[in-house]
């Protein structure tokens, strides 16, 4: 091959994949990896990772992004501030929700979020469904025709009013997804016990948010996790549980590995790195910020969350992104009011620090491997939602998605930061680690100090079907 082929070489890269970590120089061209080795012809343009480890461009595959949701309510990133944000976190793909609303078409829920990313993103997308309202007509017709065109994934419910289903309408889900090869995430929480749990800390005027935690213990998680199990096992299909946080449910999971079912399982960074003390130890309203669901817990189930991201028990981590800004009548403040608990919007933003939380703790700290890192983050989530071998590895014809590492003290500020959001929950942290530079099909989006990449780069890609399974696990 000639020099002038090659579009960019990336020279002295310590190349990082999930099964192997190797000295090579990286040839790309027309936005793919097109030879990897020693010695190769020179580029158009060059760097020279000078030894640093090099990683597959991140996948989150749980993210949101401009969703439509309930008045006043409203996500504070779209797909332009969203995907640059992913970008300078060394993210090349995102998979949010087109979600559906019960009464409408998922369809047209499709349709809309076309719509909403067309010429914003920066950084490739995919797409997940979730499904609130599965009519007759949306199971025999329009679930199966839009498996059939790359939305090989949804997203269902156990709680929240106005997205639950039965445990009928999730069989009924279930069953569909055993049919034509589609993967189920299910968001397994009790709604009756945290309605029940709720109207009694109201009640009692328990109203600050950190009583949101209280109106979700663990057992609400447990329970709702087994349940789901068990319909999977009725249905016999593999379904992932997704953002679990906490020992209970990992103990649900272990037991349905050990029994043999096909049971996946996702956490997130604020199971790691926040506690319930974050939603405050008084009745102070900052601990709105850090109101999600479920919750985090405590120390100690944060170990157990480390453990199983390192033996396995985890398939993939997520950021599960959900951005509402904190001092905004559209978000954490509905209507510019100190609410209640159960009427804060429900999550964190996470795209951008993602993978530098879990690169600097997790690698850095000796508690993870970087294969392990990279299988988690990248070849994991492609796999599971049908996007590998484009997506997340180093390997010949793989999109040229890459994460340049840079190993230097970094002080998490909000104001460095490139969401719309107007906080972080990891404000202060400090971290070992940071992308010197995010590529994204062969295109430098992020140089280390500036976002370089452009709205409307990023390209959609339809889903094939799932290709990994649970490996059992101790």
């Amino acid at each position: 091959m000639s020099g002038a082929a090659l579009d960019l070489v990336i020279r002295n890269a310590r190349v990082a994949t999930a099964a192997d970590v190797f000295t090579a120089d990286i040839g790309i061209a027309g936005g793919r990896i097109a030879l990897l080795g020693g010695g190769l012809p020179a580029g158009a343009a060059e760097l020279d990772a000078a030894g640093r480890t090099v990683t597959p461009g991140g996948v989150d595959s749980h993210c949101h992004l401009d969703q439509p949701i309930p008045a006043p309510m409203r996500m504070a990133d779209d797909f332009e501030t969203g995907t640059r944000s992913a970008a300078c976190g060394g993210t090349t793909t995102v998979i949010p929700f087109a979600a559906q609303a019960k009464g409408e078409s998922l369809v047209a829920a499709v349709e809309d979020y076309h719509r909403r990313a067309a010429g914003r993103a920066a950084v490739d997308y995919a797409f997940h469904l979730i499904v609130s309202d599965p009519t007759p007509r949306v199971l025999a017709d329009e679930l199966p025709g839009l498996i059939r065109d790359g939305y090989t994934s949804f997203k269902i419910y156990l709680t929240y009013d106005d997205l639950k289903l039965t445990d009928g309408q999730v069989l009924d889900v279930l069953a569909v997804a055993r049919a034509h090869g589609a993967m189920t995430m299910v968001h397994a929480e009790n709604a009756d016990c945290i309605a029940w749990l709720t109207k009694r800390l109201v009640e009692a005027g328990q109203t600050a948010p950190r009583f949101h935690a209280a109106s979700r213990p663990m057992v609400v998680e447990r329970e709702a996790t087994h349940r789901a199990i068990a319909l999977s096992e009725l249905v016999d299909v593999p379904i992932l549980i997704v953002h679990v946080s906490g020992g209970e449910a990992v103990e649900q999971i272990r037991w349905a590995r050990d029994r043999g079912l096909s049971i996946l399982a996702e956490t997130c960074p604020q199971y790691l790195f926040l506690t319930a003390d974050d939603l405050g130890l008084d009745d102070d309203y900052a601990g709105a910020r850090c109101v999600c669901s479920p919750p985090p817990r405590d120390a100690a189930n944060q170990e157990v969350i480390w453990r199983g991201l390192a033996d396995g028990l985890f398939t993939v981590f997520s950021s599960d992104h959900a951005p509402f800004s904190y001092d905004d009548p559209a978000g954490k403040k509905p209507g510019g009011n100190e609410v209640s608990f159960e009427h804060i919007p429900n999550g964190i933003p996470g795209l951008e620090t993602r993978l530098p939380l879990l690169y600097s703790e997790g690698v850095l700290g000796g508690r993870l491997t970087v294969n392990r890192f990279v299988e988690l983050t990248a070849t994991n989530p492609a796999k599971l939602y049908g996007l590998y071998p484009r997506k997340g590895t180093i390997a010949i014809g793989a999109d040229a998605d890459l994460v340049i590492w840079e190993e230097r003290d970094v002080h998490v500020q909000n104001a460095n930061l490139h969401h719309a959001v107007d906080y972080t929950p990891y404000e202060g942290r400090r971290l070992k680690a940071w992308p010197a530079k995010t590529i994204s099909r062969g295109k430098v989006v992020w140089d280390g100090k500036t976002f370089t990449g452009r709205p409307g780069d990023g390209e959609f890609i339809a889903c094939s079907a799932p290709s990994l399974l649970p490996r059992r696990v101790p």
